[in-house]
């Protein structure tokens, strides 16, 4: 009972749409699906030289998911079927893995004890020492701290520790003594250890100024200013994270009205012994970020996308902190290198899933952007190429639309002549728009998204198709049954065929 009623009240509705379709030989309807869904793809990525026009910002908060994450599933097959091959390896990973910590202690180690292993990096002579590790409070371990918690009776001996140098004092000691930066965590909101200002190196803008580009944060959580005084370097270790995935790795930050470094560039610039970091900006955002005689270009938010390395190919940058401390590692390993200390031992780091589908440490993102500078091979997509998208959909779809309904042409002759040969046409064009978009990927590093070429000309050709769908028909017999039905009137009526 219940779909009889149903067939009822929906009939009448696809008759309407049907004849809304067939209108005009479904051009009109075609007209606007292309040019509708050609902004909302506009409006998925709008370019920053641009102001965004309100109704864009209402249609992308409205369809918020339209064309991103199509596209971003595309790019992230382009770099699973052609991943970066590394050709240098400029950066050696120092891991406190599940060996180290089984051997020297569980995680946080006492903070001289941490001081004992970037003196070992160090004696080792490397370029440049980042530390993928925060302390943002007082180690509890230091002896004041513990001359502070033992009883009245225990005054002789809280007198000498306190006598003792504190365990920051000695870890700034040999932070000063080597080339070292500290990591920090960019923070949306406040925390008790969350502080506003970061003691970084200087960042020289040429150009306008690329605070409002940016991706910028409020609050840091950064080590403490003693710390902060001893080491060479800050920077910002945060990357961005889409849907769970590290696509983009931003190489400069604003915290409040201050532009701060990431960990590579401060890396870069430490090694060659540069005093600031530039910043190269226009109207449109970010064109570049250097150091010395490097430029990166990038995304108008300083950002890049990152070709990664598959982690199988990256394994042997990774030197076990415990082979550091017990003297054992090639010293060739960490001479001249770029030494990254971090954690990866189960259940001590934050792991990153990369477009390749793989379970990295945080730490080997920042290793591969500093390799992928080193070789100076980036991934682009630059403001001017979703114009050239829109204009070569919006050229091919408007040619769809005034070719494909006509029903004398070579093109509705060979679909009435060749059963499925619709299907076989659009399966072959849509293979050919991917793989010369992947062709461009290889040979050119630009990210082309043909995911939205084949969904939006998809849909427009689906306006001629739509009608005999509802119906139930072959699309192809329909289209040769109109085809004669109009030459048949044409024939009575004694007028010309039209289009």
């Amino acid at each position: 009972m219940a779909f009889p009623l149903m067939k009822r009240y929906f009939d009448p509705w696809l008759v309407r749409i049907r004849n809304l379709l067939k209108a005009a030989q479904g051009r009109p309807m075609a007209l606007v699906v292309l040019f509708s869904l050609s902004l909302l793809n506009l409006s998925s990525e709008w370019p920053s030289n641009m102001g965004r026009p309100a109704f864009v910002g209402a249609l992308d908060e409205a369809v918020p998911d339209s064309f991103r994450t199509a596209r971003q599933l595309l790019f992230d097959q382009y770099q699973r079927h052609f991943p970066r091959i590394p050709t240098a390896q400029p950066v050696t990973i120092v891991e406190i893995d599940e060996e180290t910590l089984a051997t020297v202690g569980q995680w946080p180690w006492p903070r001289n004890r941490l001081a004992g292993l970037i003196d070992a990096v160090a004696a080792l002579k490397p370029l440049a020492i980042g530390l993928d590790i925060y302390m943002p409070e007082p180690d509890q371990t230091s002896p004041d701290k513990v001359a502070a918690n033992l009883p009245e009776t225990a005054a002789a001996l809280a007198a000498a520790l306190r006598a003792l140098p504190s365990h920051e004092a000695i870890l700034a000691r040999s932070l000063r003594a080597a080339p070292t930066i500290l990591g920090a965590a960019a923070l949306d909101h406040a925390t008790d250890t969350a502080s506003t200002d970061l003691r970084s190196a200087p960042v020289l803008v040429h150009g306008t100024d690329p605070l409002d580009s940016l991706r910028r944060y409020d609050y840091v959580l950064a080590s403490l200013p003693e710390l902060q005084e001893a080491a060479h370097g800050q920077a910002m270790l945060s990357v961005t994270l889409e849907q769970g995935v590290v696509r983009h790795i931003p190489l400069i930050m604003g915290l409040r009205d201050k532009v701060v470094p990431g960990l590579p560039m401060e890396m870069l610039r430490l090694a060659t012994g540069s005093s600031a970091i530039d910043v190269f900006a226009d109207g449109s955002g970010v064109q570049a970020v250097g150091v010395a005689d490097v430029q990166v270009p990038t995304q108008p938010g300083g950002d890049i996308w990152l070709h990664f390395a598959s982690i199988r190919s990256t394994l042997s940058r990774y030197v076990s902190a415990r082979d550091i401390l017990k003297g054992t590692v090639d010293p060739q390993r960490i001479r001249d290198k770029l030494v990254l200390v971090g954690l990866t031992g189960t259940g001590t780091t934050d792991m990153r899933t990369t477009p390749l589908g793989e379970l990295v440490p945080g730490i080997e993102i920042q290793a591969q952007v500093i390799e992928t500078i080193f070789e100076g091979r980036f991934l682009r997509r630059p403001t001017w190429l979703k114009w050239a998208e829109s204009a070569f959909i919006m050229a091919f779809g408007l040619l769809i639309i005034w070719y494909v309904p006509r029903t004398q042409s070579r093109l509705a002759v060979f679909l009435r002549a060749v059963p499925k040969g619709s299907a076989v046409l659009g399966v072959s064009l849509h293979l050919l728009n991917v793989l010369f978009c992947f062709f461009i990927f290889v040979r050119l590093g630009l990210l082309v998204d043909a995911a939205s070429i084949f969904i939006i000309l998809s849909a427009v050709m689906g306006c001629f198709f739509a009608p005999a769908l509802l119906r139930g028909d072959d699309p192809i017999k329909t289209q040769a049954r109109d085809a004669q039905g109009r030459e048949d009137e044409n024939d009575r009526t004694g007028k010309a065929p039209g289009p």
